[in-house]
């Protein structure tokens, strides 16, 4: 987004782009509906992108350049296996070691025809039907009675073919965590796994130069929308004021949704517009968006938000059900394992040229690492009928 007292205008998106690089203000990008596939076939790599993979991933650039091909590839794959799997789907995730995608699989008269879409194949017990209504019977008992603070998350695991409480560490023995388990198990196949640290949302107070403000909040800007912008729903409640990087007004929250979702959209006016671009932070090139095809678990992603700027990791698992510090419970995140500080709610999820989600919230920090959560940005744009910004 810029304001038209300060922008440069280019004639191409990307000059436009480049020019916003310099304001402070986090621009932004999207996608267009769905499932918008790339443009090109060849992804865009910079240099930039391939040193953040690097610092993050452990990548070379060589290696680096290659896992971004087999990920496009395997976002195309996606699609028609699971097409071809029909009602015995048990799941995708992308095996980076092997640059493929694996479709799991509860029977083995479908095999022959995911095999044929260049997918590798498992057979598991669970399809992932099964295993969705099993997460949403444990989603049900958390409506009438809060989930444990000792609880973190749970989600549907393709790979493990179960459903995946995540404890937090020394609470796995106290007496309400040990009734979750107890009422969880008796709805869905379960496995138990232990973090570090509750997670928490991601926003901060103010703090001078940060692309946008609402009351004593700062947060981070995600995707553009024709009209505004998507961004996190604890930021800011229904018809809330928000301010820009220069304090001059921006418009005003016109959707919001927290908990149970995390999302919300932002109208834009008073000088300002939209441009479909993610700030790199001079870590990178600015990012154009070209559209928003979801990518698969094992895939590559990174993040732009306006406190740790531009930082990338994997993505870890779907349709997951946090339960934040203070007892906020938000479903169907996907969570993946990038690091993320305070101020970095709202911001943008990417892979490659493709919008995913805004920024909810983590745990751990970007120096010591973490673990971060975002909404789907498909969501969010199905629930407010918005239009991506594209370029």
């Amino acid at each position: 987004m810029r304001r038209k007292t300060s922008a440069r205008l280019g004639l191409s998106a990307f000059i436009l782009a480049a020019a916003c690089a310099g304001t402070g203000l986090v621009p932004t990008a999207a996608a267009d509906s769905g499932d918008t596939a790339a443009k090109s076939d060849k992804p865009l790599v910079s240099e930039g992108l391939l040193q953040a993979m690097q610092r993050d991933l452990g990548l070379s650039p060589a290696e680096a350049r290659e896992r971004l091909a087999d990920e496009k590839q395997a976002v195309k794959v996606e699609r028609t296996a699971k097409k071809a799997a029909g009602s015995a789907y048990g799941g995708a995730w992308f095996d980076a070691g092997r640059g493929r995608l694996t479709v799991a699989l509860t029977e083995r008269s479908a095999a022959a025809d995911v095999r044929a879409t260049g997918a590798d194949v498992r057979f598991v017990e669970h399809s992932a039907a099964e295993l969705d209504a099993a997460k949403v019977r444990v989603d049900k008992f958390t409506k009438r009675a809060k989930a444990p603070s000792g609880v973190a998350s749970w989600r549907v695991d393709a790979r493990a073919n179960r459903v995946v409480v995540d404890v937090v560490e020394g609470h796995r023995a106290d007496n309400d965590v040990t009734d979750f388990l107890r009422r969880a198990r008796a709805t869905a196949p379960l496995r138990v796994d232990t973090v570090p640290e509750a997670p928490s949302t991601f926003a901060a107070g103010t703090v001078g130069g940060d692309p946008y403000y609402t009351g004593n909040v700062r947060c981070s800007i995600g995707f553009s929308v024709h009209g505004g912008f998507v961004t996190a729903g604890h930021c800011g409640k229904a018809g809330a004021g928000v301010r820009g990087w220069d304090g001059s007004n921006i418009g005003s929250f016109q959707g919001s949704s927290f908990p149970d979702n995390d999302y919300a959209w932002v109208s834009v006016g008073s000088g300002w517009w939209t441009v479909p671009v993610v700030l790199g932070w001079g870590a990178i090139p600015d990012r154009l968006v070209k559209g928003s095809a979801e990518a698969p678990v094992g895939t590559s992603i990174c993040r732009s938000g306006s406190t740790t700027k531009w930082h990338c990791g994997n993505l870890l698992a779907k349709n997951e059900t946090v339960n934040y510090s203070g007892g906020a419970i938000v479903h169907q995140l996907t969570k993946t394992s990038v690091c993320a500080e305070g101020g970095d709610s709202g911001g943008s999820f990417i892979s490659g040229d493709q919008a995913q989600g805004v920024t909810s919230g983590g745990w751990g920090n970007c120096s010591s690492g973490g673990e971060t959560w975002f909404q789907p940005v498909n969501e969010i744009l199905q629930r407010y009928g918005l239009r991506l910004h594209t370029a």
